[in-house]
């Protein structure tokens, strides 16, 4: 049977006081809506529709080919939303699972046995419900003696003991697609808020006597809605604490879970250490025995085995194999460190490759540069890549040694083995095997500090 579903993201969130529209907030770096239709997709669906109002391009832009997309152009209510789909869906056989773009914390199984559960109760619509340890402010469901669902009474219409239920409606559902769109043709609006709710649907079902279930989230944690800052706050640390805890499970030593930052695209491989205050995300992949940190941030990098990364900055390049990076270093985008480099303390390389073995142990800037293998950079040495205009290219070949303080200004080659003398600045080609030394004669003047003294 085909399978559908619904993402509603058409609402402002003004309580999340923000020019961001709500659903693109991110939880753990991802936008909320991403994180939903993420886990929809690794459902089998024939198709996924998301409805957007407020900031409809922006969602568009951030979901792409992920989704299909109908505008809602006015706010009136979640079964006004869900009949926007009407001209895609209405005459389609199947069920159709509705879900809101602000619940980021969904999850495939959970979402996947919502779908069993509604195919295997033979039910028409099927609630996703949790139980909340204070459902203060939720809808509650109401049960008959079959343990089917009664009816949804919502918080301030419910009676003393309907205030004592603690399962809550999650605003998650199932429908069979052909009845939920005859249903939302009959939902009214007449209620205070002038909107047509989509749990009136559940209500029109119940009176034409079909079967409605109701399936029990596993935790309540994974179905809350963000309508604010502080719930906002409460799913990033939910999601971070889910994050870590898969990692750890598979082999990932996190000394301080609280204080450690992991998106949920990160690979860690085994025996991986990550000390406190960590920031890992967009994609990065980190292989076997390394160690990151502490207080390390690492974005779109691939990490090689038996690397050491501390208190550093790697952004969007290629680390290889037992490598050492910091304290205090600074990758920028586009860099390629071969195996058993080390980068130390307050360097920054920038679109550089530096090939096997090769050292710029402190305080030294190579940008647009090719350092080859077993190369010795000095302390204080510069790549002079930039003109005021273009950036100009630096080559270092195997062995050479560049002396501390050089300036290397590009474009330039420095040969193979090839020394540069400590303070030389250097800006015409260096031969394979040559020393260069390029600085000013050094002059003493006797007792001349003496005589400046009187």
């Amino acid at each position: 049977m085909s399978k559908y579903a619904v993402v509603l993201a058409a609402g402002q969130g003004t309580r999340m006081k923000s020019k961001l529209y709500k659903v693109l907030h991110p939880v753990m770096g991802k936008p909320m809506v991403q994180h939903v239709v993420d886990q929809l997709k690794k459902l089998e669906l024939k198709e996924i529709i998301t409805i957007v109002g407020f900031g409809a391009d922006k969602v568009q832009d951030q979901l792409g080919n992920d989704s299909r997309f109908v505008i809602q152009e006015e706010q009136l209510g979640t079964g006004h939303a869900v009949m926007q789909a009407e001209a895609i869906l209405e005459d389609k056989d199947g069920t159709t699972i509705v879900v809101c773009g602000d619940t980021p914390l969904l999850t495939k199984e959970t979402l996947q046995a919502l779908l069993d559960h509604h195919q295997k109760e033979g039910a028409k619509a099927t609630i996703l419900t949790a139980k909340a340890q204070d459902p203060t402010g939720y809808g509650r469901v109401i049960r008959d003696e079959a343990n089917d669902v009664e009816r949804i009474v919502e918080h301030k219409d419910a009676s003393s003991d309907e205030l004592t239920v603690d399962e809550i409606n999650t605003g998650t559902y199932c429908f069979d697609n052909r009845l939920l769109f005859e249903s939302l043709k009959n939902v009214s609006n007449d209620n205070a808020q002038g909107e047509y709710y989509l749990p009136d649907v559940i209500h029109i079902l119940r009176n034409q006597k079909q079967k409605i279930s109701a399936f029990q989230s596993p935790t309540f944690d994974e179905t809350i809605g963000v309508n604010d800052r502080v719930a906002l706050s409460e799913a990033e640390r939910m999601m971070k604490k889910r994050i870590n805890q898969a990692h750890m499970r598979n082999g990932v030593t996190i000394i301080d879970p609280d204080h450690t930052y992991i998106e949920p695209d990160v690979t860690i491989e085994q025996d991986v250490t990550i000390y406190p205050g960590c920031v890992l995300s967009n994609g990065t992949t980190i292989k076997a025995d390394s160690i990151i940190g502490p207080h390390t941030e690492i974005s779109n990098c691939n990490v090689g085995m038996e690397t050491v990364i501390r208190q550093s900055v790697v952004k969007d390049s290629y680390i290889g194999n037992r490598v050492q990076i910091g304290p205090f270093a600074h990758v920028r985008p586009d860099s390629n460190i071969g195996d058993e480099v080390k980068i130390g303390n307050f360097v920054e390389i920038k679109k550089a490759s530096l090939e096997t073995n090769s050292k710029v142990s402190h305080l030294s800037y190579i940008g647009d540069a090719e350092v080859g293998k077993r190369v010795n950079v000095g302390c204080g040495t510069i790549t002079v890549n930039y003109d005021g205009k273009n950036k100009h290219l630096t080559k270092i070949e195997d062995d050479a040694f560049i002396g501390c303080n050089s300036n290397l200004i590009a474009p330039v080659t420095i040969g193979k083995g090839a020394y540069v003398a400590a303070g030389s600045t250097i800006n015409e080609d260096v031969p394979n095997d040559a020393l260069s030394i390029a600085r000013a004669r050094q002059i003493n003047k006797e007792d001349y500090a003496k005589r400046m003294k009187k």
